[in-house]
């Protein structure tokens, strides 16, 4: 397989890894979404069928997907993006920051052996991908509940050619692609009221920011994929943002993955890059 390569969020995504979401269930509320939808929980039924579906529409659009192996141990698998992450040509295997995803990025490292992928790990503090936003020059890393202010460093001395820049938010809102995320090289989605005034005005000069609204972002309105050649995945929910994104000149693949979205997660969530050109 060729040498993984992610150096932005936009360029065009080749090959993935994501998992099926089969044992996926509400267990242990994490997010303000998993508490809204804890009593009707999660039908794994349908989540499973809108996977697949979300994994053929990626197909048909060319990304080769591989998959990791459903454990019914880890009821959140299916968002693979936050076990790993590919920075550069560096692959980087997370230490999860919750008891209830520890060990899946055991998982991540037995494929990555099998596949003679070399990448570094995390042992003494969490950090998860969800945080992690690359765009050629830079790398975001969302301060949060899930990823300590600690691995800043340790991106730093690991990708030297890389400016790091750290953006708190509220550990309510789980991750930072939960409010932001990068589409090309001049536009970002955002959620402007998770972040603080200094964060907000560095991300205004570098892009062009189109508002989430609340109602959106709780239906992760921000979290979309892009793959590529402008074609973004987003969900049907989110018209607000579609429509933006349209008028933008924007391919929009509306795919349902609302059952999926129950845990707080949506497309972006579900998959972990290995390259992009």
């Amino acid at each position: 397989m060729t040498r993984p390569t992610c150096k932005n969020e936009f360029g065009e995504l080749q090959k993935v890894i994501v998992c099926p979401p089969t044992h996926m269930s509400i267990t242990e509320v994490i997010n303000e979404t998993q508490k809204h939808f804890l009593e009707e929980n999660i039908d794994e039924t349908l989540a499973t069928k809108q996977h697949r579906n979300f994994v053929q529409a990626m197909t048909a659009n060319g990304v080769d997907v591989y998959s990791l192996p459903p454990n019914e141990q880890y009821p959140e698998q299916v968002f693979t993006r936050d076990i790993g992450f590919t920075l550069g040509e560096a692959v980087f295997v997370s230490k999860m920051g919750s008891n209830i995803r520890s060990g899946e990025e055991n998982i991540l490292k037995s494929w990555l052996d099998k596949q003679h992928f070399s990448y570094s790990s995390f042992s003494d503090y969490s950090v998860e991908g969800g945080d992690i936003i690359i765009d050629r020059d830079i790398v975001y890393i969302g301060i949060s509940g899930r990823t300590s202010k600690r691995v800043l460093k340790h991106i730093s001395q690991s990708l030297t050619e890389y400016t790091v820049k750290p953006i708190p938010i509220d550990k309510s809102y789980l991750h930072l692609d939960c409010v932001f995320n990068v589409i090309s090289p001049t536009e970002a989605l955002v959620f402007s009221p998770a972040l603080r005034e200094e964060e907000w005005n560095f991300l205004s000069k570098r892009y062009e920011l189109i508002e989430v609204s609340k109602e959106e972002q709780f239906t992760m309105g921000t979290n979309v994929l892009s793959i590529g050649n402008k074609i973004i995945f987003s969900l049907p929910c989110n018209k607000q943002v579609n429509e933006q994104l349209r008028n933008r000149g924007y391919d929009v693949v509306e795919v349902d993955i609302s059952e999926i979205i129950k845990s707080g997660g949506s497309f972006r969530c579900c998959t972990l890059p290995l390259l992009r050109s």
